[in-house]
């Protein structure tokens, strides 16, 4: 397979990524993850089980209550339908391998789930190949011993877009975000139970929260929208 520009270039670049992506460090904005129950029930219905499950985003970080993030909405929304019994597993700072070892862990059953990684993967410089690896090993799980039977998948997010993020690190970033989520889309088209969610959000500062490296809770209500559409669909 033939070397990217991004991945030649990323050696003369490199004092000024690790530059960069020190100076973004010392300027973020460590926003906490959001206040409010992980898990519980909610609407009436033909029964559904749900597991969330990734990273900050996932968790909800750029929200100020779960009501205002991902999991908030998402439950709100299928509850229209179904009595959604949930459970939010997500931690800041998770990679697809920590993801793994938490729902290995886990005790129960799901009839739905939604996962949210890759920015972990990016940023700790996970090669496509293990990516891949690894994201195969977390749906066998969550297909297999979780016994979900529908599953959203959430694509690695377009890092180049986060305003947090300078040029030519979001660049570099982006380049490896899309090699990863090319990888994600093969994983997923080989499970049956497993959408993939390009979630291609408009360029609009409302959907950014102030760190500029998480969604907002407007983003996360457009987010929730479509997963709960993709789920509702089987």
């Amino acid at each position: 397979m033939p070397v990217a520009p991004d991945q030649i270039l990323r050696v003369p670049l490199l004092p000024v990524l690790a530059a960069q992506g020190l100076s973004v460090r010392r300027n973020a904005q460590l926003l906490p993850e959001p206040t409010g129950p992980r898990e519980g029930r909610d609407g009436r219905g033909p029964r559904l089980r749900l597991l969330i499950a990734g990273d900050s985003s996932a968790a909800g970080v750029g929200a100020g209550t779960q009501a205002q993030a991902l999991s908030g909405y998402l439950v709100d929304r299928l509850a229209k339908h179904y009595a959604v019994e949930w459970r939010l597993e997500a931690t800041t700072g998770h990679t697809t391998r920590d993801t793994i070892d938490r729902l290995r862990g886990l005790s129960g059953q799901f009839d739905m789930a939604l996962t949210a990684l890759g920015v972990n993967d990016v940023t700790r410089g996970v090669t496509r190949r293990r990516f891949v690896e690894q994201q195969t090993e977390l749906l066998g799980v969550l297909t297999g011993s979780l016994g979900v039977r529908r599953l959203v998948v959430t694509g690695v997010p377009q890092m180049n877009r986060f305003p947090a993020l300078p040029q030519p690190l979001a660049w570099v970033l982006g380049q490896q975000a899309a090699r990863l989520d090319q990888g994600l889309q093969q994983v997923a088209a080989s499970f049956s139970q497993a959408h993939h969610l390009d979630l291609n959000l408009p360029d609009d500062p409302a959907l950014a929260a102030p760190d500029g490296y998480h969604p907002s809770p407007k983003a996360y209500a457009i987010w929730a929208g479509e997963a709960a559409r993709l789920l509702r669909q089987a």
